[in-house]
């Protein structure tokens, strides 16, 4: 494919890159299949991580962050799913330290950041529940204020991170007459020897199989207080909702980067391919599905990268965080869909990466928000 650089990159993130790329290759990959069979990574990859610099990098060093920007965190989304590691879950960890970040107090700041940022601290975002996914107003999960403790009773399912987590970001109802968003609340929940705190069954899923995806149940579960993001009870849809482009544009990152390792995979397997006497990329189909492919790649990359230059400047809008989201998901699931073509019956094998790139890819429409809601969303602002 034709060279291009995002303009957001400069020299020292190029040698970041270079760092996080070596490790990737070092300490995740080889142990990539095993951790897609259990379900999850091992626990030290966490802190494995952490030296290294991954967890946290645009988190301020005064909370013990990388003190980089947004573009770091692209960094290493960008190596995790070009190197086809789609078991650890990175991005997560990042996006509760952002909550953390925006609404916790200085201690919470000092209690949780600097450990999540070394791996000590596992962190998860508990928002979708049995009944309850992208309206999060129908949420029934509930915190209840009790002397100096909140009483949590109440389930979550598809909680990335979960098999590890150690914080727990919940979204819970603290005023369960309030109708609609007006009673919700995010809470801290700290989850080691936590009394009436488990984790249910990792869930076996169609791709992404490393990552620990579970079930969560509350029962009777007492949380201080003084776990309450914001200042007052009732802020948490307000806070969802003004976390989640952050949140949706990590997915994009991801979509990007997966789709352009697809097309590698189907490029170098045409070329390698041989058959009617000569290489599957000389036959005009598969030239041209695999141009048609790097050129929507490049219109991809390109509205990214104005998302991301966006986002480091702090004029990411939620409609265009929207766009990106549903738009380059799509064109993730479509590319790994006519790249796996390209492998014949092989592409249908997991044992070969790119059957695993078209699985992995198809969550991301699901997740942080259906696309459909995205299109909502879109279609309001016009």
């Amino acid at each position: 494919m034709a060279t291009y650089t995002s303009p957001w990159m400069d020299d020292e993130l190029d040698v970041f890159r270079r760092s996080v790329r070596q490790f990737v290759r070092t300490e995740f990959l080889p142990n990539d299949a095993r951790w897609r069979g259990q379900h999850h990574v091992d626990r030290d990859a966490w802190s494995k991580a952490g030296a290294m610099g991954l967890l946290l990098a645009d988190v301020p060093d005064t909370w013990g962050g990388g003190g980089g920007t947004f573009a770091h965190e692209c960094v290493v989304a960008e190596e995790l799913w070009g190197a086809g590691v789609s078991s650890f879950g990175h991005s997560i960890q990042s996006i509760v330290a952002h909550y953390i970040l925006a609404y916790g107090t200085d201690a919470q700041k000092r209690a949780w950041l600097p450990k999540m940022a070394t791996g000590e601290i596992v962190a998860a975002l508990a928002m979708t529940e049995p009944g309850a996914g992208s309206d999060v107003q129908g949420l029934r999960t509930t915190a209840i204020r009790e002397g100096d403790s909140y009483v949590l009773n109440g389930s979550k399912t598809f909680i990335t991170n979960g098999y590890h987590a150690d914080l727990v970001a919940v979204a819970a109802r603290t005023n369960p007459t309030a109708p609609g968003a007006k009673g919700l609340s995010m809470v801290m929940v700290e989850t080691r020897g936590l009394a009436g705190y488990r984790v249910g069954r990792t869930l076996e899923k169609l791709g992404q199989h490393g990552q620990d995806t579970c079930e969560l149940f509350f029962d009777q579960v007492r949380v201080p207080v003084a776990n309450l993001l914001g200042p007052e009870e009732g802020r948490g849809f307000a806070q969802m909702m003004t976390q989640l482009p952050y949140e949706r544009l990590y997915v994009a990152v991801g979509a990007v980067a997966g789709l352009e390792r697809a097309i590698a995979l189907a490029t170098q397997h045409a070329k390698d391919r041989k058959l009617f006497g000569g290489r599957l990329l000389d036959l005009q189909h598969a030239r041209f599905t695999l141009a048609e492919c790097a050129t929507e790649a490049r219109i991809a990359r390109v509205f990214l990268d104005d998302c991301i230059i966006r986002m480091i400047k702090g004029a990411l809008d939620a409609v265009t965080a929207s766009m990106a989201k549903y738009w380059i998901t799509d064109r993730h699931f479509e590319i790994a869909d006519r790249c796996l073509q390209v492998f014949g019956g092989y592409g249908y094998v997991p044992e070969y990466e790119i059957a695993r790139n078209w699985a992995d890819s198809r969550v991301q429409r699901i997740y942080a928000g259906a696309n459909e809601i995205m299109k909502e969303l879109v279609a309001r602002s016009l």
